[in-house]
């Protein structure tokens, strides 16, 4: 849990709670039927009050029980590859055919946005990241969009920029080159630099394995088809060796 990360400041021990519900999320969606996006958007923050005001009220319980203080409530959506508890689905409810569909960055955005604004009229200690995570193996309603090639790495990308995570859990080929991987990287980290932003980048080479092949790994962790990835070579940008200058920040002040 990201909440559950130690550092300089932080008490030796701490009551952090997280709370997922993606198929809360979508069933109070699906309950709702046709209805605009600003409805769309309440039924998102009142389903998120509720369930992390359901996690403060444990955590402060926990608290007086254990004599630990407590930290904060993190209300990321965190998908499994368990029928209906997905993120993808989520999207799909608001009214895409399939994610990665055009209009899934703006659905996400919609998403990760009221999550957020919810969860913190529910609770003074709102922390963590918050918001909706897009790890494809590990969400079964991304699983089956990269599995009949609606959802790719192109769109993934944009994803990131409006989420709270990166480029999370993606099977690629076992044959890419290192210089593709760093470029994939690269970009990633150039979403978050001027986003100021958090990203990161879970890729998975599938050795042996080419496009379109299945790599499962159980458990939480799932499984889901190798992706393709645009096999234009980067190598003369990458093997340039340097840095790439910090944003100038302070100009948005």
């Amino acid at each position: 849990m990201a909440g559950a990360f130690h550092g300089a400041g932080e008490p030796d021990c701490v009551i952090n709670v997280g709370v997922s519900g993606p198929g809360v999320v979508r069933a109070s969606l699906a309950k709702a039927g046709d209805c605009d996006l600003t409805e769309v958007a309440d039924i998102i923050k009142k389903t998120a009050f509720k369930i992390t005001r359901m996690g403060q009220l444990v955590a402060i319980e926990a608290s007086k029980r254990l004599g630990v203080p407590f930290g904060i409530v993190d209300l990321s959506l965190a998908p499994t590859p368990a029928i209906g508890d997905s993120v993808a689905y989520i999207l799909e409810e608001m009214g895409l055919e399939c994610c990665g569909a055009h209009g899934t960055t703006a659905a996400l955005a919609l998403l990760n946005d009221a999550v957020k604004k919810g969860g913190v009229m529910a609770s003074s200690h709102v922390g963590g990241l918050s918001g909706a995570f897009i790890p494809v193996t590990e969400d079964a309603g991304m699983i089956h969009a990269a599995q009949v090639g609606c959802l790719r790495i192109e769109k993934l990308e944009a994803m990131t920029a409006v989420c709270s995570v990166g480029l999370d859990m993606i099977n690629i080929p076992g044959d890419t080159t290192a210089e593709v991987i760093s470029a994939i990287i690269a970009d990633e980290a150039a979403i978050g630099m001027v986003n100021s932003k958090t990203t990161a980048v879970r890729l998975i080479p599938a050795i042996g394995k080419k496009v379109g092949e299945e790599l499962s790994f159980g458990g939480l962790l799932g499984g889901g088809p190798v992706m393709p990835l645009n096999t234009w070579s980067p190598a003369r940008f990458i093997s340039r060796g340097g840095r790439i200058p910090a944003p100038m920040q302070s100009l948005k002040n």
